[in-house]
């Protein structure tokens, strides 16, 4: 036999072991599910929500009580979505438990630490030596481009950090950041002598020197970025900021602050935003926000209450808005909160289980999605882990999740071989 036609038997040969289950085949071979959502809306909660007391309740336990006893902090009510139970302070939310899916099986194998963990969950990816992943919301951006051009893609409403960022992407995946929903993103509000015939003469005076710049450098990414923010400043875009043209009684179904940035993320995928990301409990309410150790369980209600109210309100806006299946809303953390409690009636990480959550974006909903033990620490039935959360996004914007980036000449699947969750889509 001629070595040729000896190296493409065995290869054939190969090729067909992959796909008849004696390896594993490619992510591009799979069947994969394709959404038509054109918006995402990020909630984080940080500092690690407990899904024992939200999403995934278990029987009540007492965190009072000598010895303590593990279990949920709470009482468990009914849902709109028969046999399926949220915490008591999601009173609102259940009723429309029919529009969204607790995914209660979420997992990872990471030492259960902050910074690791919020890294994981907006990049998908184990922290890298060589490599600096983007975040899903940059990588989206950076896919699907901005649905107006009016704005950016990629917007963050809360404090911005490399978790979040474009990583290898570049500054031309980056997103355009604010804090206080009253005034805005910093620097795109022109100073008053300012005119639009002042802004174009100094566009002019840079292009000489930003004509220099080699392509492919560095550089060439914040050129990129200059224009574009030089491409946003001014009043057409800055009117999206102004929640004061919104109806009293909406603005106040909304709630506080949390509830004002959720308001605001309604209108800016309204305006064509492709991603929002909106942090939760900036200024921590219960004194330690979602990191619930010690004391700061005996308040957990406050940060629960105000998401329930936030929450119930964007997916109810959407919908009157005729827009919440183009609209995916999801919920990410960066790990759960073991059943039992610690010495001063709080709770410590846990990485091994924790909930997850996506409402809207034309999937098909069931209130909960997976089976996990009376602990809320096992997982019992239908893992997923953070890389199928990832996959499960994408695949609802139309995106396939073994998509390649990048790096500059080394290619990068979008996610870490992530499959999308079938039974959503239907």
């Amino acid at each position: 036999m001629e070595r040729r036609h000896f190296l493409r038997q065995t290869g054939a040969l190969a090729g067909a072991a992959l796909v008849n289950g004696l390896g594993v085949a490619s992510p591009a071979a799979m069947h994969v599910p394709k959404g038509t959502a054109e918006h995402v809306v990020f909630i984080w909660l940080g500092g690690g929500m407990s899904q024992i007391d939200t999403f995934d309740p278990k029987p009540r336990g007492n965190s009072k009580a000598s010895p303590k006893l593990a279990g949920s902090e709470y009482d468990t009510i009914d849902t709109a979505v028969p046999g399926v139970q949220f915490c008591e302070h999601l009173h609102r939310t259940a009723k429309l438990a029919d529009r969204l899916t607790a995914i209660r099986t979420v997992n990872h194998r990471l030492v259960d630490e902050h910074a690791f963990g919020t890294n994981f969950v907006h990049t998908g990816r184990l922290i890298s030596g060589s490599v600096t992943y983007p975040s899903i919301g940059s990588i989206i951006g950076h896919v699907r481009g901005a649905v107006s051009p009016d704005v950016p893609a990629y917007m963050l409403i809360g404090y911005p950090n490399v978790s979040r960022g474009p990583g290898f992407l570049g500054a031309k995946a980056g997103y355009v950041y604010l804090v206080d929903t009253d005034s805005g993103p910093a620097g795109f509000s022109r100073p008053q002598d300012v005119t639009p015939r002042r802004v174009e003469r100094r566009r002019q005076l840079l292009q000489p020197l930003s004509e220099r710049v080699p392509d492919d450098s560095v550089i060439s990414q914040y050129r990129t970025a200059q224009a574009e923010a030089l491409r946003l400043a001014g009043p057409d875009f800055m009117r999206h900021f102004r929640l004061q043209d919104e109806p009293d009684d909406l603005r106040n179904a909304y709630g506080g602050e949390f509830g004002q940035r959720c308001l605001l993320a309604r209108r800016l995928v309204q305006a064509g935003v492709r991603f929002v990301e909106v942090s939760h409990n900036l200024n921590f309410i219960n004194g330690t926000g979602w990191d619930t150790h010690n004391e700061g369980q005996q308040n957990q209600h406050l940060l629960i209450n105000e998401l329930d109210t936030a929450l119930s309100a964007l997916i109810t806006d959407l919908e009157q808005q005729g827009i919440l299946d183009k609209t995916l809303v999801a919920i990410g953390t960066e790990f759960g909160r073991p059943a039992a409690y610690d010495a001063r009636g709080g709770r410590g990480h846990q990485g091994s289980c924790f909930s997850l959550v996506l409402a809207g974006g034309g999937l098909n909903h069931q209130g909960a999605y997976g089976v996990t033990d009376e602990a809320s620490k096992k997982i019992v039935e239908k893992p997923i882990s953070v890389p199928d959360f990832h996959a499960t996004i994408h695949a609802a914007l139309g995106i396939n999740p073994a998509h390649e980036l990048f790096d500059g000449s080394r290619p990068i699947p979008i996610t870490d071989q992530g499959k999308p969750i079938a039974a959503l889509f239907g």
